[in-house]
């Protein structure tokens, strides 16, 4: 069975395509292929980050949960620092002396 393809056309600078000429020459493949290669490994680059950022949010939240930490409290806590600091340095600019 055929596996279908789409033909499509993007516009590439002159140093992309040269590039993309030498791979496929180094790889003894079409342009298509190598393009299909990146488009694969970009993709499985980013999926790889998502895994990693959530495997790093669920040791913050078990870190937190172990300590007992109120994050309510944390972040009320930081928003009134936040805002007294915003409010600090907006009196000073408009301290005419």
């Amino acid at each position: 069975m055929a596996i279908p393809k789409i033909k499509s056309t993007y516009s590439l600078d002159v140093e992309t395509v040269r590039t993309l000429e030498s791979l496929a020459r180094r790889w003894n493949v079409s342009k298509s292929e190598v393009l299909r290669r990146a488009i694969h490994a970009a993709a499985g680059e980013k999926s790889q980050r998502v895994r990693e950022k959530l495997e790093a949010l669920r040791q913050l939240q078990a870190y937190v949960q172990q300590r007992g930490i109120d994050v309510e409290a944390w972040a009320r806590e930081t928003r009134a620092e936040r805002r007294a600091s915003s409010i600090k340095r907006m009196s000073v600019w408009d301290d005419p002396s």
